[in-house]
């Protein structure tokens, strides 16, 4: 006798989307998606500063299933890919099955089914649980003394006030990374002065960012089908060289390397700037930044580059450990997202009792980025050791949520009750990621986001093919599967 999952995704970003339609298109249909945003998009529905654009190329920046021909840039803005997954879920009939405003404040498992409350009360029974939170959505916000007592504004980039004046300001940006870069080239040109505190400058490769998508090429695109899924096919073919570049060193490697090397020497040619300007680890350790105007920026008259410490926040101001106050009445945050929480700060409860912040007490852990010992039939999409610095993440989300469907699609034909993953595969599967870790870029000696609190590095060092084949079918012998007595 066929069962009909109730099957609860939290999330309704890209990984969300992503495995709500697989589960669509295998036939599942007892499926909602839990928002806790008011509109969908995830990272790119929450993130609406000034400058904002992906730096993926549009055309790799998309689900296989759902291409868009018809991007305006190289480099699409942040409120076009918002759109574009907005357009998804009402190409593929989402709504009905996404609450928005819901965000996940508990979930326990009890014996043989999920139980998942939202913030306003209303509780879900589940027989699975897909977490398709993503890795980008808490925001980072150092505590700073005296940040209480600002007499100006504060705004953070992952949580933009439209409100907020920015023409004829003087203005703090604190934080560097694609964020900070962005943000300075885009409040530049009317600020009244622009200070960017830099504690640790980013290697920033130039890229026309800028570049639009002639019109006549997304008609093209748009007309002939076949040839927009071969230029998807070339994108991943490029997307496999950078990922040979980041995980095994080579000339290709070293290429690159020297190329963000000649963008800093060609861009800023002031040797005290330049020395400010240079990072002390290897280009590619950290999450790579592309700009094509950032230095220009700096270069401006209304701008300054400051690379003291901040000690503190002033009533009209931020004094530096040099002892100096910078007047400025805007602070922009630019310091990125508690990049390892995942699922939390939800109560997640598995097996026993078990608390997520108990299984990852060293940092986050899973096996394959998407199964956890302790929680049964619950799963992760784009979970710890994701592929975020080297596989396009809407391919890696399908790969995810096929994997994931097939589990479902087994329990549906009565075969078990519970799937767990154990803790020696999950082992297993650690150790293989550390020693494949050891080669790759993200591990010569820089202190990025990629870190957990436990010192891991929080990536996969594998490529498509070995990832695909990761995820290509369950291995039972890596499960304990249960049956409830009936």
């Amino acid at each position: 006798m066929r069962r009909e999952p109730r099957i609860v995704v939290i999330g309704a970003g890209v990984s969300g989307i992503a495995s709500a339609i697989t589960l669509q298109r295998k036939g599942f249909r007892n499926v909602t998606i839990l928002e806790k945003g008011a509109d969908v998009g995830g990272v790119w529905h929450w993130n609406r500063y000034p400058g904002l654009t992906c730096d993926v190329p549009s055309q790799l920046y998309q689900f296989g299933f759902a291409p868009n021909p018809k991007w305006s840039a190289v480099f699409a803005p942040g409120p076009e890919i918002q759109r574009y997954l907005a357009d998804v879920v009402d190409r593929y009939h989402l709504r009905p099955l996404i609450r928005l405003n819901s965000e996940v404040v508990d979930a326990r498992f009890a014996g043989s089914e999920w139980r998942v409350r939202t913030g306003d009360g209303a509780e879900y029974a589940a027989d699975f649980v897909i977490a398709a939170t993503g890795v980008l959505h808490h925001p980072a916000q150092p505590d700073i003394p005296g940040l209480d007592q600002f007499e100006g504004d504060i705004v953070h980039t992952a949580r933009w006030d439209d409100s907020v004046r920015t023409a004829g300001r003087r203005i703090a940006v604190i934080g560097t990374g694609s964020t900070g870069v962005q943000v300075v080239s885009a409040l530049q040109p009317e600020a009244e002065r622009l200070t960017h505190f830099v504690r640790s400058p980013q290697w920033v490769i130039w890229a026309p960012m800028w570049l639009p998508q002639p019109a006549a090429v997304g008609a093209v695109l748009d007309r002939l089908p076949d040839v927009n899924k071969a230029l998807y096919r070339a994108g991943m073919i490029g997307a496999k060289l950078f990922t040979d570049i980041v995980t095994r060193p080579s000339w290709r490697r070293r290429a690159v390397q020297e190329y963000a090397r000649l963008s800093l020497r060609a861009q800023v040619r002031d040797p005290e700037l330049r020395a400010r300007l240079t990072p002390d680890y290897e280009p590619l350790c950290k999450r790579q930044v592309l700009s094509g105007s950032y230095y220009r920026a700096l270069h401006a008259r209304n701008t300054e580059l400051v690379s003291e410490g901040i000690e503190a926040v002033t009533p009209t101001g931020v004094r530096t450990s040099d002892g100096r106050e910078h007047a400025v009445d805007l602070i922009v945050f630019a310091t990125g997202f508690q990049a390892h929480n995942y699922m939390r700060p939800m109560n997640l409860i598995g097996r026993d009792g078990l608390s997520i912040d108990e299984a990852w007490a060293k940092g986050p852990r899973a096996y394959r980025m998407t199964a956890l010992p302790g929680f049964p039939n619950l799963f992760t999409v784009l979970g710890p050791n994701s592929p975020t610095g080297s596989i396009p993440l809407h391919h890696a989300a399908e790969i995810t949520a096929r994997y994931i469907a097939a589990w479902i699609a087994r329990w549906q034909t009565g075969e078990f009750d519970t799937v767990e993953v154990t803790a020696a595969a999950t082992e297993r599967f650690e150790a293989e990621v550390t020693a494949a870790l050891g080669p790759t870029v993200w591990n010569t000696g820089c202190n990025s986001w990629y870190f957990t609190e436990g010192g891991a590095i929080d990536l996969l060092p594998f490529d498509r093919a070995r990832m695909e084949s990761m995820l290509a079918a369950p291995d039972d012998d890596d499960f304990t599967l249960r049956t409830s007595a009936r």
